[in-house]
C-alpha cells in the first residue's frame, strides 16, 4: 500500500466513522473501486484506532467524569452503599453503557451449520470481491435514518409544560432506560456484522425511535462506540506481525493520523447537523449511494467481473 492510498483510506474512515454513512462500507467500496487488496483486517482496525483517538479527545471531559464516577461506584458497592434508585446521571450512564455493550458478545456466537462465528461472517462480507452487500446495507441505513427522523418529528409534535407552566414542543427524553440501552446495543451488534450498515446512523436512529432527545442519543452513540473500537483494536494486535509487515509501517502511521484528524472534524460537523435538524442529508445520501452501489453490484455479478479493475469476482 502506498502513502497516497493510506491517506485516501484515512480520509474515508475519518469522515464516515462518525457521519451516519458507514465507514466499513465506504472503505470496502473504495478498495473495490481502486483494486486495493490487503491481508486481513489490520489496516481497517488501525484506521478505527485513529478515529478512537478523535472521539476520546472530543468527549474527554465526559470520559474523565465517568471514570471518576466508576471509581466512586466501586467504593459504594464494596461498602454496601450502592442503591439503583438513587444513582446520579453519570452513574446511570455507566450502567446504560455496560448494558448497551453486552449484545456485542453475540458476535462470538456460532452460526449453526457453518463452523463460523458471527464475527467471521462479518469479516467474510467485508473482504469479499463484491460490493452488493455494501449497497444493500447502505439502503438499510437510509431506511433507519428516515424512520429515526420521522420518529423525532413526531416526538416534537407533542406538547409538554416547561418550568413556567407553558406548553412547548417536546424535545425527547434525556434519561436512558434499560430497554433503550438493550435496543441500541442490539442495533450496534447488527451494524457490526454488515459493512455498509452505519453504526452511528443505526444507533442514533434507534435512540430517536425510542423517543430519546437527539443530542442525548448522539452522545450515547459516540461514547458507546469507544469500548467497541478499542476492543476490536486489541483483538487485531495478534495480526501485527504478518499483516503489519505486508502493509508497511509508514502507511499504517499516516492512515491512523489522517483518520484521527478527519474524524475530529466529522464529529464536530455531525453535532452541528443534528442540532440544526439536517439529518435528512445523510438519509438521502445513503439512499442514492446505496441504490447506485447495489445496481453496480448486480451488474458485476451478471458480468462476473469488477467493472473498475476488470478483475474477476
Amino acid at each position: 500500500m502506498s502513502i497516497f492510498e493510506a491517506i485516501i483510506q484515512g480520509i474515508i474512515q475519518g469522515a464516515t466513522e462518525f457521519l451516519p454513512v458507514s465507514s466499513s462500507g465506504h472503505l470496502s467500496i473504495s478498495k473495490h473501486l481502486f483494486g486495493i487488496q490487503l491481508p486481513g483486517i489490520l489496516f481497517d482496525i488501525m484506521l478505527h484506532l485513529g478515529t478512537l483517538v478523535a472521539v476520546v479527545f472530543v468527549y474527554r471531559k465526559l470520559i474523565w467524569r465517568l471514570l471518576k464516577e466508576f471509581g466512586s461506584l466501586c467504593v459504594d458497592v464494596v461498602h454496601g452503599k450502592f442503591k439503583w434508585k438513587e444513582m446520579n446521571h453519570d452513574r446511570r450512564l455507566i450502567f446504560m453503557l455496560i448494558i448497551g455493550l453486552l449484545p456485542l458478545f453475540l458476535l462470538f456466537a456460532p452460526i449453526p451449520g457453518t463452523g463460523m462465528l458471527l464475527k467471521d461472517f462479518s469479516e467474510l462480507l467485508g473482504s469479499d470481491t463484491s460490493m452488493l452487500a455494501e449497497g444493500l446495507a447502505l439502503l438499510a441505513t437510509s431506511v433507519l435514518l428516515f424512520l429515526g427522523i420521522r420518529a423525532n418529528n413526531l416526538t416534537k409534535q407533542k406538547k409538554v409544560k416547561d418550568r413556567a407552566g407553558n406548553l412547548v414542543p417536546c424535545q425527547g427524553r434525556k434519561k436512558l432506560h434499560t430497554v433503550d440501552a438493550i435496543c441500541i446495543g442490539l442495533t450496534q451488534c447488527v451494524a457490526a456484522v454488515f459493512p455498509g450498515l452505519s453504526r452511528s446512523g443505526s444507533t442514533l436512529s434507534m435512540g430517536l425511535l425510542r423517543g430519546i432527545n437527539q443530542q442525548t442519543a448522539l452522545d450515547y452513540s459516540f461514547v458507546l462506540g469507544i469500548p467497541s473500537i478499542a476492543a476490536a483494536a486489541l483483538v487485531s494486535l495478534k495480526d501485527l506481525g504478518s499483516d503489519g509487515a505486508a502493509i508497511g509501517a509508514a502507511p499504517l502511521i499516516v492512515g491512523v493520523i489522517t483518520s484521527a484528524v478527519v474524524g475530529f472534524l466529522a464529529i464536530k460537523l455531525l453535532k452541528w447537523i443534528v442540532t440544526t435538524n439536517k439529518l435528512e442529508i445523510f438519509a438521502f445520501y445513503t439512499l442514492i449511494a446505496g441504490g447506485l452501489v447495489t445496481v453496480l453490484g448486480i451488474i458485476e455479478h451478471i458480468l462476473g467481473k469488477n467493472l473498475f479493475t476488470g478483475l474477476p469476482l
